[in-house]
């Protein structure tokens, strides 16, 4: 109750009593004192009710502020712009045949992009460039020079636009009926690098012990992944997620942690998800690739489980795990997703499409490129020179 509001409620009834125990005082007094008593009665009354509306007013005048306050605060942040591939395979001499594949990010509930990715190349009949989509469901633009094709001739870019906005956490988790007849059964499967067997079902059921549901599952995976790995600026790339050695190590970086996540999720039935992409978050983002995970909770859907950037956080702020921008930063990532980063592709053991001669990916995370039939390293830019850029579009 506002303080002021009730401070006159106390001395309307503080009046009133007075009033009512004057008794045959009043009978006693003059008319004019009658008179008198009533105008005060009448003057109290008249301004009590001009304050308590007064109160009134100025208490729902400052609900609504405070609401919308809330509201502009939990408003989604979002990020757009265009991404933009610039490669160039010069370096390898005339004679052989060199195949280029980007990861090209296409729309989903979480984004949107451009149906139609632009791309410029030297156009000769020695130069094949089409968009495909591989059995995973991934989009790629394919580029192939045969072995007639002039070096100087194999450069080119590819660019999209796209939009994503921040997901914020559910209000509520509802858990409520199972995952039957929800076609989910692949995001149970294991992958060359994620069993769900093993050490990795012992550790899961350790992990989750006592826990009846699913959401209380995922959650204990999720604190024990905080509370036990670490990441590892040593580690090339974003990691390769081989869950077994890494619940050994126990330190990597965003797909050993993920990872983890998967995995441990998967042993104990819960479905669960990788999305690869890359930040959008700087002019220069050629470096800056990133994966996170999600897991499905019967009643609510899939939700946002990103424990790798958490763990990112507290090494960069060289915070301990115990401080409170570790614990809110941990709290925040469960569940919401912040929106500079844009998804590429998902699944493992990926075979693209035309398919490569190498073995099947781990993932699609990186643009990927053959010359004559061998994979080259894209973590090594004398053998594969290519960048990534992000203009943020004008505001």
């Amino acid at each position: 109750m506002h303080k002021k509001l009730a401070a006159l409620i106390v001395a309307i009834g503080m009046t009133s009593a007075a009033l009512a125990g004057c008794g045959a005082a009043q009978q006693a007094a003059a008319p004019a004192a009658d008179a008198a008593a009533e105008s005060a009665v009448d003057t109290a009354e008249s301004k009590a009710e001009e304050a308590v509306e007064s109160a009134v007013e100025s208490t729902a005048e400052s609900a609504v502020e405070s609401a919308a306050e809330t509201a502009e605060e939990a408003e989604a942040q979002v990020t757009k712009g265009e991404v933009t591939y610039t490669i160039d395979m010069t370096q390898y001499e005339k004679g052989k045949v060199v195949r280029v594949w980007l990861p090209v990010a296409q729309s989903n509930e979480y984004q949107t992009v451009d149906d139609d990715p632009s791309y410029d190349f030297v156009q000769s009949e020695n130069i094949k460039t089409e968009i495909t989509t591989d059995a995973l469901g991934n989009k790629m633009l394919y580029v192939e020079w045969s072995a007639d094709a002039e070096p100087a001739d194999r450069t080119g870019s590819c660019s999209f636009h796209a939009e994503r906005p921040e997901i914020i956490a559910p209000a509520e988790y509802k858990e409520e009926g199972t995952i039957e007849g929800l076609d989910l059964e692949k995001y149970l499967e294991p992958s060359s690098t994620i069993p769900v067997d093993g050490v990795v079902k012992e550790q899961a059921d350790k992990i989750c012990e006592g826990k009846e549901t699913v959401y209380d599952k995922a959650r204990a995976i999720y604190d024990w992944i905080y509370d036990n790995m670490n990441r590892d600026e040593a580690v090339t790339g974003c990691g390769t997620g081989d869950v077994c050695a890494l619940l050994d190590s126990k330190g990597g970086k965003c797909t050993d942690i993920n990872s983890v996540f998967i995995g441990l999720c998967r042993a104990e039935g819960i479905p669960a998800r990788e999305m690869f992409g890359i930040r959008m978050n700087a002019d220069d983002i050629t470096k800056n690739q990133h994966c996170w995970a999600q897991f499905y909770l019967p009643g609510t859907g899939w939700v946002s489980a990103d424990a790798a950037d958490v763990l990112k956080a507290v090494l960069k702020n060289e915070w301990s795990k115990d401080d409170a921008e570790a614990l809110e930063t941990k709290e925040y990532y469960w569940g919401s997703c912040d929106s500079q980063r844009v998804e590429l592709s998902q699944g493992r053991d990926v075979v693209l499409e035309p398919a490569q001669a190498g073995e099947p990916l781990n993932n699609f995370g990186y643009p990927y490129a053959e010359v004559d039939g061998e994979a080259i390293d894209y973590y090594t830019p004398d053998a594969f020179v290519y960048s990534i850029s992000f203009v943020a579009d004008a505001e």
